[in-house]
């Protein structure tokens, strides 16, 4: 792995020139404005400071980047991540999210080593999409106080905490209220055309900061941001006990879960926007590195970002060098601009994370699948979605995939099974060759779909029906593979067809399938010479076994 991140690197700075490093420069700027105002929303949003936000952005910016398993990736606190500390701060406070998180490194780092990278490509897209609208329903019920202006009980998942609300009413302060509704209105009438060149997020948060301090709001508002990269409140290991870390075990597991979906899905879209490979094994393990060390700066876990990784490939990013660009930004608007943004108001970047919970819903694939009505799209997303907000996100990902597995499974279930006598005329036509005997006491029984533990029972059931025949023909074109109770279940049927003096035969066997029956012994016990390549060869091989 080090060998081809340095082989990789010698690649992506080959022709490096001071054009390009323009380049680099002006697209990490322009990310900087990007990742400035959700570094701060991100970091308040999740229960931490908006300095941690911005430590966490500056860290993985750095550290990250540096390690990345390809140049376009920029790192940093996330509103998917938001969503998940949001309801571990409730539960174990700052101490637990920062623990939590450098566990979740060592998952990760493990998780590249064992080449877990692929695993993203296993979970179904209506999953996935479920599992994303869920997490912006999260971060949406957890900015409502924020947005509100006011403060409510902690409550053991999103779904519950929004009951609470109905149960026990809403006293808002609607000079909050206002801040928080100037901002969306902002960044929702902000043109897309000047987006590229001031996002609407920061322009929705200047805004609100202009009009709150010249009618002197009293709102909430962020607070000190320390003009250090290591506050005083941050990861200690001497304070963390082994009861700690045995709590912590489930929560850094859903971090890591959401972590590894995360980057990897964002190394997919910017994989087709640039046109370079991601190598998702060492991305999963400098994610993993990256959020070992961010606890121990007070920062909370990061992931790869879609929005700022996006902003950078159109800004004409060249090298890694963007996303370092961007944390050198990042670092001096924290010392440059503390004072300011310490009066940004709560209620602005709850504003903010309500446009961002909105924006990240993948509406075009919802559209799909309800307008195709794909039943079973359908069911994946809902079950998600819900699962999402009721439980925690790994179990959300985890139900999602056993439903997909389940539906799936349903589908696959009803194997096609079809019998048929020869066609002597056919044949004849097609082969160009005369029947020295007629073949009524032949059949030939043509399969389509995999023969495993759910067909097998309609196997047994349809081929129990055949009448009284000499020879029984098995076309296997239509199976893509064959499981153990599969293989039992034929191998049942020869002896049973042995029995009864009528010859099995088998043909067009796929590879896996071929495999599957030589380790069973069964193909041995067939006969090499009962396996053909096609219905026809078996079909003249059958009239030669009935002459004689």
């Amino acid at each position: 792995m080090i060998n081809e991140y340095i082989s990789d690197l010698k690649q992506e700075f080959k022709g490096y020139n001071a054009q390009k490093l323009k380049q680099d420069l002006l697209a990490g700027l322009t990310v900087t404005a990007v990742a400035l105002p959700l570094a701060l929303a991100f970091g308040v949003g999740c229960g931490a400071t908006a300095a941690a936000g911005l430590i966490t952005a500056i860290i993985s910016g750095l550290i990250i980047a540096s390690l990345s398993g390809a140049s376009f990736q920029v790192s940093g606190p996330t509103g998917a991540m938001t969503a998940i500390l949001i309801l571990l701060f409730q539960k174990y406070g700052l101490n637990g999210v920062w623990l939590a998180g450098a566990m979740s490194g060592i998952i990760l780092v493990i998780a590249g080593l064992l080449k877990f990278g692929k695993i993203v490509s296993y979970i179904p897209s209506p999953v996935v999409t479920g599992f994303t609208s869920g997490i912006a329903l999260i971060i949406a019920i957890g900015q409502i106080d924020n947005f509100f202006g006011i403060k409510s009980a902690a409550a053991d998942s999103s779904a519950i905490k929004f009951i609470h609300y109905f149960q026990t009413g809403i006293n808002p302060n609607w000079n909050a209220v206002l801040l928080g509704c100037l901002v969306i209105a902002t960044m929702l009438l902000w043109p897309k055309k000047w987006n590229s060149i001031v996002p609407s997020s920061l322009v929705g948060l200047i805004v609100a900061l202009i009009v709150k301090m010249i009618f002197n709001l009293p709102v909430a508002v962020i607070g000190e941001i320390p003009k250090t990269l290591l506050p005083d409140t941050r990861l200690n290991l001497f304070s963390v006990k082994l009861s700690d870390l045995q709590g912590m075990i489930m929560p850094a597991l859903s971090i890591a879960a959401l972590g590894m979906i995360e980057s990897l899905l964002c190394g997919e879209v910017g994989s087709k926007m640039k046109g370079e490979k991601l190598d998702a094994n060492r991305e999963l393990v400098a994610q993993g590195i990256g959020n070992i060390i961010i606890p121990f700066f007070g920062g909370v876990p990061a992931t790869a970002a879609i929005a700022r990784t996006s902003v950078a490939i159109k800004s004409g990013s060249q090298t890694r060098l963007v996303s370092i660009f961007h944390a050198v930004g990042l670092l001096i608007s924290m010392f440059v601009l503390g004072p300011v943004m310490s009066q940004i108001p709560l209620a602005a970047l709850a504003g903010v994370l309500m446009v961002t919970a909105w924006r990240m819903n993948e509406w075009e694939n919802i559209k799909y699948i309800f307008s195709k009505r794909f039943t079973s799209a359908i069911f994946k997303y809902i079950i998600t979605m819900f699962a999402t907000i009721v439980f925690d996100l790994t179990e959300a990902i985890i139900i999602g995939v056993v439903f997909a597995s389940f539906m799936f499974l349903v589908k696959i279930s009803n194997m096609g099974i079809s019998i048929h006598e020869v066609d002597e005329k056919r044949f004849s036509e097609k082969n160009g060759m005369s029947l020295t005997k007629p073949l009524k006491d032949v059949r030939v029984v043509y399969f389509t779909g995999p023969i495993f533990f759910a067909t097998v029972k309609q196997l047994n059931t349809q081929l129990a029906d055949i009448e009284k025949t000499s020879v029984l023909i098995l076309s296997m074109r239509g199976v893509p593979l064959i499981d153990t109770s599969g293989v039992q279940a034929l191998d049942e049927l020869f002896h049973q067809l042995k029995q009864k003096n009528c010859q099995l035969m088998l043909c067009g066997l796929q590879p896996n399938v071929r495999e599957m029956l030589k380790k069973s012994n069964l193909a041995e016990n067939i006969g090499e010479d009962k396996v053909f390549w096609s219905a026809d060869q078996a079909i003249a091989a059958a009239q030669e076994i009935i002459v004689a």
